[in-house]
């Protein structure tokens, strides 16, 4: 007994630092069956315990997986705990912030058949769960079921990110400044309840192509019920010249897969947002007095990587058939932004990035916002540990408003501390 123990705490110990090390499954479970062998000479029972135990490794995290597949989980959580500082004109602080930004559970796998794939994601801090204008929590994210016959399609049922915009469907987890660009804020897309489909052709070496496509309430994640009857449609067309880039990289920010050959990703997207009660239409207030708006918004995107390089450029825009004025004063966001980044990543550990984001409000909206054109130039510094699932980031911004004139002042400098830890 006194043996079998013992056995026992040194395959854990074997299992644990394996997984430390990010070894493949199968390597792992090969030098523990080996140390077995020379340990005891019946090994069927302890085996067959190990080889139902959860697979755990750093930036995958820790799945489950019954002896006879019926299903599958793997769990995950995230957090990114930030700290910034912004300016004034005259280098006088104006704000300082510190909160637990993200905080958030995950919940993946398949259940019955790998074709039937779930994914749940719940956000616990006061930036996920605040309270949307129709008095419902934020608490759930995502929480959809897929039917994926084969690996060339797919479609879905739930609520998840609406596949519009490169800079939006980009996990927070995997940008490579602390947080997303001004003009994907105000333009890009946000979860939604409804059905999605996706289609893929063509592979890493080849010309390849993808086509996404969505019907939702139009209302935001958690909207739940809507008074109206009006949906939002969208559709996306993604081009791949030179073949599809590795590890999902067209959403994730970095070449981190050092990509050996140029990969190239064009993006176009257009959404149309029936009868519309938010003023960014998945995001933003309410309108009052039971109004609403068709609102209509267009993407076009695309991200180049090579040997370390990367590099993202998003152009977005809204704009809506009728009035973006409202009855009580309030107004509709329309115009279009552009936003330009680059990055170079040394020694796959060290990261300088750069971006330029301008936003361009029409004419109609001017007086209301008060600037004709807002520039925002932001340089990033990441310190990559395990990838995008532990790291150091801190970025310094630099504002620059075009004001009218009768307009109040602003905030000139931002900087932002972040560590991000997922597993």
């Amino acid at each position: 007994m006194k043996k079998y123990l013992t056995l026992m705490f040194a395959v854990l110990f074997l299992y644990v630092s394996a997984s430390a090390q990010e070894k493949p499954a199968a390597t792992r479970l090969d030098r523990i069956e080996s140390f077995i062998a020379d340990s005891l000479d019946n090994t069927e029972d302890i085996l067959h315990t190990l080889r139902n135990l959860p697979n755990i490794e750093v930036g995958k995290g820790i799945t489950f997986r019954p002896g006879n597949k019926s299903y599958e989980m793997t769990f995950r959580f995230r957090m990114q705990n930030m700290a910034g500082l912004s300016f004034d004109r005259n280098f006088s602080l104006t704000e300082a912030e510190a909160q637990i930004k993200r905080l958030r559970l995950r919940f993946d796998g398949y259940i019955f058949s790998p074709k039937f794939i779930y994914s749940i994601q719940l956000g616990f801090s006061s930036y996920d769960t605040e309270m949307i204008p129709n008095g419902n929590m934020n608490l759930i994210r995502d929480a959809i079921v897929y039917f994926m016959p084969n690996p060339s399609w797919n479609i879905g049922f739930g609520q998840t990110k609406v596949k519009a915009n490169r800079a939006r469907v980009n996990s927070s987890s995997a940008l490579q400044f602390v947080d997303r660009s001004i003009v994907n804020s105000e333009f890009g897309g946000d979860r939604d309840m409804g059905f999605f489909g996706e289609y893929y052709y063509g592979d890493y070496d080849s010309f390849a192509i993808a086509a996404k496509a969505s019907v939702t309430l139009g209302e935001g994640r958690n909207w739940n019920s809507s008074s109206v009857a009006g949906f939002a449609y969208t559709g996306r067309l993604e081009l791949y010249p030179m073949g599809r880039l590795h590890g999902k990289g067209e959403y994730i920010e970095s070449d981190l897969d050092w990509e050996e050959t140029p990969k190239l990703m064009i993006g176009l997207g257009y959404t149309f947002n029936n009868k519309a009660q938010r003023i960014q239409g998945w995001k933003g207030a309410a309108m009052s007095d039971g109004e609403t708006r068709d609102i209509a918004s267009y993407y076009a995107d695309l991200v180049l990587k090579y040997r370390g390089f990367a590099f993202a450029a998003d152009y977005l825009g809204r704009y809506t058939p009728q009035s973006a004025l409202l009855s009580d004063g309030q107004h509709i966001y329309t115009g279009s932004g552009l936003n330009l980044q680059a990055s170079y990543l040394f020694d796959r550990k060290w990261e300088v990035a750069l971006r330029n984001s301008t936003m361009f409000p029409d004419r109609e909206i001017m007086n209301m916002e008060g600037y004709r054109k807002w520039n925002q130039s932001t340089l990033g510094i990441t310190r990559y540990i395990i990838g995008h699932s532990l790291k150091v980031q801190m970025d310094v911004s630099y504002n620059y408003m075009d004001k009218i004139p009768s307009s109040a002042g602003y905030d000139k400098w931002a900087i932002r501390f972040q560590v991000e830890l997922g597993l």
